[in-house]
């Protein structure tokens, strides 16, 4: 037991690396616009305090969502996907798979389930043991099910789910803000360098280095974040990108497309004041037409609420405090 102890606190150890990483080069891309350029480099007061406020105020919104992203928690499912103790017995002392199956077909009738396995069955995760809610799956890394589960990204050491989608996607959108901002404004500074029209300091391979890495990432950002925003629009997560989820009538790559508007809702909430900050928004009313509400159970920090069936486990959050 010990071994497989210590293995696994190595790796929640490691698993930090990509993170730390990206901090430090954070970090020096600070230092070096800051000080390097804004200080050292650019002689006009005006444009240094111009450059410094703009700059600030992309490397806040990108450390805050960066932060939220990370630390976030993912949600899992609550107790009621949970089968009843004296059902979980015999399912794990039934060995037919047919009857297993009648087990959990039992346990999910009054669940609010929609998709199904590949062969129509009830997905259930015999890890964490529980009855899998719509668009929810298993992560390996975390070692747990996730609601809406996106991807998880080593970059935040995090899965990427239904409770912090809407921060990563402004993480992307604001790192990408960032990255841009540095490489537009060295730009000028840059070519006065590679040109000696600026003496060589200790200030030159900062700048230079400056916006290599900030092009280099504005272009790995930007293929990232318009495939998300894609994703967005058409209420898919990358799991069913790559694979359709199945429903009771069969596989459909939209079966929990609303319209691009509610689908861009379902992800930011219906405060647009909001929709920037990487808070959590309120919960929404949506109906479909039908009178009938299904009770969607989530855990902390999502609270229970009403949606139509067809708007199960929508990427949408708690109240904003």
């Amino acid at each position: 037991m010990a071994p497989i102890h210590v293995l696994r606190c190595c790796q929640r150890g490691l698993a930090w690396i990509p993170v730390i990483f990206i901090a430090l080069v954070v970090c020096w891309s600070y230092y070096a616009y800051v000080v390097e350029l804004c200080i050292f480099t650019i002689q006009s007061i005006g444009e240094q305090v111009v450059y410094l406020f703009f700059f600030h105020l992309s490397f806040i919104m990108f450390v805050w969502s960066y932060w939220k992203t990370i630390f976030t928690k993912p949600s899992n499912p609550s107790k009621e996907f949970c089968l009843p103790k004296a059902e979980k017995e015999r399912y794990e002392k039934e060995e037919r798979p047919e009857s297993q199956q009648d087990i959990l077909w039992r346990a999910a009738s009054n669940l609010p389930l929609y998709t199904r396995t590949g062969a129509g069955a009830i997905r259930y995760c015999d890890r964490c043991q529980v009855i899998k809610p719509d668009r929810c799956h298993h992560c390996s890394a975390c070692d747990m099910c996730v609601l809406k589960m996106d991807h998880h990204c080593p970059w935040v050491n995090n899965c990427v789910g239904f409770s912090n989608y809407k921060f990563f996607i402004l993480f992307l959108a604001y790192s990408l803000v960032y990255c841009l901002f540095i490489a537009a404004t060295v730009l000028q500074y840059f070519i006065k360098f590679w040109t000696n029209e600026l003496p060589d300091t200790h200030a030159k391979f900062h700048v230079l280095f400056l916006f290599f890495v900030a092009a280099m990432f504005c272009i790995s950002i930007l293929s990232l974040f318009s495939y998300h925003l894609w994703l967005v629009g058409k209420n898919r997560s990358t799991i069913e990108a790559f694979r359709a989820p199945v429903f009771r009538t069969g596989s459909d790559k939209n079966g929990f497309s609303l319209g691009f508007k509610k689908n861009i809702v379902q992800v930011f909430g219906d405060q647009k004041k909001y929709w920037l900050l990487p808070v959590f928004t309120r919960l929404f009313s949506l109906e479909d037409g039908s009178s009938k509400s299904t009770t969607v159970y989530l855990s902390s920090p999502l609270s229970t609420h009403l949606a139509s069936p067809s708007l199960l486990f929508m990427s949408l959050f708690t109240p904003f405090p």
